[in-house]
């Protein structure tokens, strides 16, 4: 047990100081040496904007255990110090992991900086393995506007190529730099709980509490909770990869909110690989921008078989839907050779606030 201990404190010390080392070469990649007497903080980097970040979930992860799957989590950083280093939570025996957790950065230069995803398999008390990594430029984030992206993961950020299947991660980003106009003024107060996501649907005027505390005024905290319903339209599927030996199937799909686990399923189209149903199922969401919308396909048996056969699924968040009100678009089944779902999701707000 000593020597255990005294193998993670080297290993703590090791990784403290590779992160101090490796910041410090890389930021600031701006530095000033004055020549003559005066003042150059303007010419200094500093705090420019916040990077919400929501990191959705990950498939198709290479397992690093031998018995069981591996126990993914992330490790999410700007700038690689621990100070400003996040790290998900870890999700036990699963290669397709569903995190849905939001984490905020701080921004110095949006036009050299990236976002780092990191990707582990939990060993307990042993050292975590990499899983894989990422990375995107912050200057590909047009601000603002929320990014949906998927990353493919590699073996080291270095490397150019990596022809290696080591999975992929899902991220919702929001850049917003400070000050930012379009109904994003000044939308990082610290003093407000809210995180930049919900800012964006904020609306109305701020309600202040300012009360005298040491010389300070401070507002009052509030948290908004973006309360709807939701109307999902599932018009059809394409090209459905056959689940039973005459190359056919019975597709229907089965319609769920992972928070609520509210769920509906369409009918059964028989002998169809191309099914169209435009089916219509409304959900009370309680709370928008931390549930998460999940359909599934399966095929189902007329011989009474007791475990349908999954044919695949697609996992989305309501951030475009909230955004844009309503939107039509296909989406790729994931867990599956071949098909695709075609949706309509329409959003009908009613925001609540609270304050803490």
């Amino acid at each position: 047990m000593v020597s255990l201990i005294r193998s993670c404190q080297n290993s703590y010390t090791q990784t403290t100081i590779r992160d101090a080392v490796e910041d410090s070469i890389t930021w600031p990649v701006r530095i000033v040496i004055p020549i003559i007497p005066g003042d150059y903080s303007d010419l200094e980097l500093k705090p420019v904007g916040r990077l919400e970040v929501k990191l959705v979930q990950a498939k198709e992860l290479t397992n690093k255990d031998i018995i069981g799957k591996s126990d993914p989590y992330a490790v999410l950083y700007v700038r690689p110090i621990r100070s400003r280093t996040k790290t998900s939570k870890t999700i036990s025996n699963q290669l397709n992991p569903v995190w849905n957790e939001h984490f905020e950065f701080i921004v110095e230069d949006a036009s050299t900086q990236h976002l780092v995803v990191k990707i582990f398999d939990d060993e307990g008390l042993q050292a975590s393995e990499l899983i894989g990594c990422a990375q995107i430029r912050l200057s590909e984030i047009e601000p603002g506007k929320v990014k949906d992206v998927w990353l493919k993961l590699v073996k080291d950020l270095d490397l150019q190529r990596d022809n290696k299947n080591r999975g992929q991660v899902h991220l919702e980003l929001l850049y917003c730099p400070f000050g930012m106009k379009n109904g994003f003024a000044n939308p990082f107060s610290p003093e407000l709980s809210m995180t930049s996501l919900e800012k964006v649907f904020k609306s109305g005027e701020e309600d202040m509490d300012y009360a005298e505390n040491g010389g300070e005024v401070k507002n009052k905290r509030r948290e908004v909770i973006t309360r709807g319903v939701l109307a999902v339209t599932v018009i059809s599927a394409e090209d459905l990869a056959p689940a039973d030996v005459m190359g056919k199937a019975d597709p229907y799909v089965v319609v769920s909110m992972k928070k609520t686990a509210a769920k509906n399923k369409t009918r059964v189209s028989n002998d169809n690989l191309n099914p169209v149903w435009n089916q219509t199922f409304d959900f009370v969401v309680e709370d928008g921008l931390h549930d998460m919308l999940i359909l599934e396909v399966w095929d189902h048996d007329t011989f009474g078989k007791v475990v349908h056969d999954y044919m695949g699924r697609c996992i989305l968040t309501l951030t475009r839907v909230i955004l844009e009100g309503e939107y039509k678009d296909s989406f790729q089944l994931d867990g599956a050779k071949s098909g695709k779902l075609n949706l309509h999701l329409k959003w009908m707000p009613q925001p609540i606030y609270r304050d803490s």
